[in-house]
């Protein structure tokens, strides 16, 4: 499937159009809380709510969001009988529309996560809020049942059209920014280097570092181009990691964000900072059946990408950016590395190109908690 990408241009033209194209009456909104500051937006989906297309809002689920949650906005599709669905929000509201997408076709009466998913056609448009996940580009949700996450996956929930509106990204929080534009930048390393990489997926990870490095300061001081350039980039970035998935940057990360109450993109960075100069040195680790020299070429290939001459220069680059952001460090007890360590989800580790143990594991997490 080729993913429509359309603009705001034009009074929403563009949005417009899909919705003549989807030909239904009822369209289920699954929306956030940042919908009450997108006042562009707000304003035409109030227009079409008054054309005779009925927009169902549904909201009802939390940051990291619930299987139930998902179950009744699948109950609210059908009882509403919406033809199509359309999302926007951050990942979690993403993941959510996703799950709706692809169970709403299923048995309600047993457990969506023990069915086998069956493709469906419904029309599925996304506009994402931030710059950084890349879920409107990636065939994976995340979802919690029973106080565990639980991954959800499959081709047909990828939003077969992404409203791009960099108007969505005026009133984000700085820290917001700073954390999911790093996010994207760290899909792009980790998928560059992941050993699942494609010479499709490198070239949406080249092109997503430099739209980052070339738009970073004008996004920081929210320029409308440079904001439009860094949508571009988060999706991008989600089209590599569609295809050569994230390794161990994101593997370390996610206990940083619930231990410490950082944001991900924000804890990710913190890891891949520690990651990248230790692989530089260890590349005789390689387990990447490509090799050590190919692995080696990849690290320039990111470089150049960075706009550097050397991969140790793109790592002293890396370092400045998170520090030039002034994001906290976390203090870690030496309890917490115990945790932190054993943490570790075994399965991205397969992706990552260098073998890692128990013990590099607890290193590489006092590298990256250091000032």
């Amino acid at each position: 499937m080729v993913q429509r990408i359309i603009t705001p241009v034009d009074n929403y033209r563009g949005l417009d159009e899909w919705m003549a194209s989807a030909k239904c009456q009822s369209i289920l909104l699954v929306c956030d809380g940042s919908i009450r500051f997108l006042s562009d937006i707000s304003r035409h989906l109030s227009e079409i709510d008054k054309s005779g297309v009925r927009l169902i809002r549904f909201s009802d689920f939390q940051p990291n969001p619930l299987y139930e949650s998902v179950v009744e906005g699948v109950q609210l599709f059908h009882k509403e009988k919406c033809k199509a669905i359309i999302a926007i929000g951050g990942g979690s509201a993403i993941d959510v529309a996703k799950c709706i997408k692809l169970y709403s076709n299923m048995d309600i009466s047993r457990n969506f996560l023990e069915q086998e998913i069956i493709p469906n056609d419904i029309p599925f448009l996304v506009m994402p809020t931030t710059a950084g996940t890349g879920s409107e580009a990636t065939r994976y949700a995340v979802i919690y049942y029973q106080d565990a996450k639980q991954s959800v996956t499959h081709e047909s929930c990828i939003p077969d059209t992404v409203l791009m509106d960099s108007s969505a990204l005026r009133t984000l929080p700085l820290y917001q920014k700073k954390s999911t534009m790093l996010d994207a930048l760290c899909h792009s390393i980790e998928s560059f280097w992941s050993v699942n990489s494609t010479d499709e997926s490198k070239a949406y990870s080249k092109d997503a570092i430099r739209r980052i490095m070339a738009n970073m300061n004008g996004y920081l001081q929210n320029e409308d181009q440079a904001n439009a350039e860094m949508l571009m980039a988060a999706n991008i970035a989600g089209k590599a990691i569609n295809i050569a998935q994230t390794t161990a940057g994101h593997a370390m990360c996610y206990k940083l964000t619930t231990l410490y109450g950082i944001a991900h993109g924000h804890a990710a960075a913190l890891c891949v900072r520690a990651l990248f100069p230790w692989m530089l040195k260890n590349t005789d680790k390689c387990v990447d059946a490509r090799g050590q020299e190919y692995l080696m070429g990849v690290f320039k290939e990111i470089a150049q990408a960075m706009d550097c001459n050397t991969p140790e220069q793109a790592c002293a680059k890396l370092d400045s950016i998170v520090k030039d952001l002034q994001l906290s460090v976390p203090t870690a007890s030496e309890s917490d590395y115990e945790l932190l360590k054993t943490s570790v989800n075994p399965t991205r580790l397969k992706n990552h190109p260098i073998r890692l143990d128990s013990d590099t594991i607890d290193m590489l997490y006092h590298r990256a908690l250091y000032e």
